[in-house]
């Protein structure tokens, strides 16, 4: 009797053992599960981030961009509209013209009546010194 009592115990102590392990087992498989949807849900979720902060940087540069051309087309059109005379146009030319030679450039070419602006210019500059 007593070695069936022992028996029984020696049984039941190691499916108590089994249940257990496997309860563990299943335990770790679970969190193991988890952790890596919660990573997939991470990568995810800083994937979608990059797209939009890309998506309103673009934004951001093609308002500038369109800004900047509003800007020139208005300053275009005040020009139009103040209807310059022909000494500011050269005027304006020259300056351009000096941009132009800012000293970054090899080679220029020099449109016909900004070279008669620029040597009536100079010719300017030597009376004024001879004086």
């Amino acid at each position: 009797m007593k070695a069936e009592r022992e028996r029984r115990e020696a049984i039941l102590k190691a499916e108590g053992e089994k249940k257990s392990t496997i309860l563990v087992a299943e335990g770790k498989k679970e969190s193991a599960i988890l952790d890596a949807e919660a990573e997939k849900q991470a990568a995810i979720l800083r994937a979608e981030a990059r797209k939009e902060a890309t998506i309103r940087e673009a934004e951001g540069q093609a308002e500038a961009i369109l800004k900047i051309q509003q800007a020139n087309a208005d300053g275009l059109r005040f020009l139009k509209e103040a209807q310059p005379d022909a000494g500011v146009l050269q005027l304006k030319s020259l300056e351009a013209f000096a941009k132009a030679a800012d000293g970054k450039a090899t080679k220029i070419i020099i449109p016909s009546e900004i070279q008669g602006v620029a040597g009536l210019a100079k010719s300017v500059v030597e009376i004024a010194s001879e004086k």
